[in-house]
């Protein structure tokens, strides 16, 4: 089944605000919360609902993102982690919406359940700069990269405790993560001292991680870099960050592009452009070229008689991949005449003979043309200066 427009799931228009796209979404899901819904599955999946739509527009980039290739733009193409597109290639709504929560939802949450979600500390999202060639960028590429992180335990399965033995109930918090104090005539509620929010405490813990449930280790990853990916691409390996303390879940692994520059191609968008210099003669009589391309091949160009310095010449489709298309832009070849330097004393006198017998008009209209121009506006500075 389509998914709904999140504007329409939150009703806003598309021109909202940030602030009016929160507004909206605190709203709606203070109305059809689970605590305010018991049993209701209609309530539920409409949460459910308002909580992606959210996800997507109360962040600036997805929705951007979504702005321009609406929900294509968070289908994942590929299967496994790394496989997507331009931005941030899926998105996880664990968490995101912290802040919300514990404002609207603090009364209809249980302190225990406060407790076991503050104290299961999600692990730290990682960052990992990778330059790619333009060849690479253009037909996408398996890569095999090592990050070193903090992985789960193996002995103790990440619950930090002995083998052969668990975590225990914390005593003073009773399992909630929280403890509450008086202070006049206030309860002020605090995350555990003893447990540090865990709710449990380790009698044993485990030698291999010291009671943390994770360990210091570097693993190896498959990413796919996608064909047609632009510099600053992000690609985002959900999981694949560091472990969470005791069990909790991983955080997600960051993937940043960056092209690196090529000696004859400059990139724009999807086009291609290459300066190619051209011998004075071939300019003037005419011929054709040989220029290398982006996909390794090499393509033929015909240069008219009288090329000027500067004229530009459209090879189509023979430009750099379109993301998740089949389609290519365009290379763009950019002129530069060049003047012969070392002459021999027959190539000058060559010269001398091509320029007594030219008619500058004619061959030369451009630059007659201005020193014509010139020379009338001394002419009209001199009688000026004489009246």
């Amino acid at each position: 089944m389509d998914k709904q427009d999140y504007y329409r799931t939150l009703d806003v228009n598309r021109s909202a605000k940030a602030g009016e796209i929160k507004s909206a979404y605190r709203k709606l899901a203070m109305k059809y919360h689970p605590d305010r819904n018991a049993g209701d599955k209609a309530a539920e999946q409409k949460f459910k609902q308002l909580s992606e739509a959210y996800g997507v527009l109360g962040d600036e980039e997805k929705r951007t993102a979504y702005d321009r290739f609406g929900h294509a733009a968070f289908d994942g193409a590929g299967a496994g982690p790394g496989a997507g597109g331009t931005g941030d290639f899926g998105f996880n709504f664990g968490g995101g919406f912290a802040d919300i929560f514990d404002e609207m939802f603090g009364d209809f949450t249980s302190p225990r359940n406060r407790g076991a979600a503050r104290g299961n500390t999600r692990g730290a999202d990682l960052r990992y700069n990778m330059e790619v060639s333009l060849e690479e960028a253009f037909a996408g590429k398996q890569a095999t990269i090592r990050v070193p992180s903090a992985a789960t335990c193996g002995p103790c399965g990440g619950n930090g405790a002995a083998k052969g033995s668990r975590p225990v109930t914390c005593p003073t918090c009773q399992g909630r993560g929280r403890v509450r104090a008086l202070q006049g005539f206030f309860t002020i509620e605090r995350t555990c001292g003893i447990c540090q929010g865990q709710g449990q405490v380790i009698d044993k813990p485990c030698t291999n991680c010291r009671g943390t449930g994770r360990v210091q280790k570097e693993k190896t990853l498959s990413v796919t870099i996608p064909a047609g990916v632009e510099d600053g691409t992000r690609i985002r390996l959900t999981g694949e960050g560091e472990a969470g303390l005791r069990g909790a879940p991983a955080g997600d692994l960051y993937i940043f592009l960056t092209i690196a520059s090529h000696r004859y191609f400059q990139r724009d968008g999807t086009n291609i452009y290459m300066r190619v210099p051209i011998p004075m003669t071939k300019a003037a009589l005419g011929g054709t070229i040989e220029v290398p391309t982006v996909d390794g091949g090499r393509a033929r160009v015909t240069i008219p008689a009288g090329t000027q310095p500067g004229h530009q010449f459209r090879l189509r489709g023979k430009g750099m991949s379109v993301m998740r298309s089949a389609a290519r832009g365009d290379m763009y070849i950019r002129a530069t005449v060049e003047t012969p330097v070392k002459l021999s004393k027959r190539q000058k006198e060559l010269l001398g003979e091509f320029e007594s017998e030219s008619n500058p008009a004619k061959t030369s209209p451009e630059s007659e043309g201005f020193f014509s121009k010139v020379k009338e506006a001394w002419e009209d500075l001199t009688e000026t200066e004489r009246d």
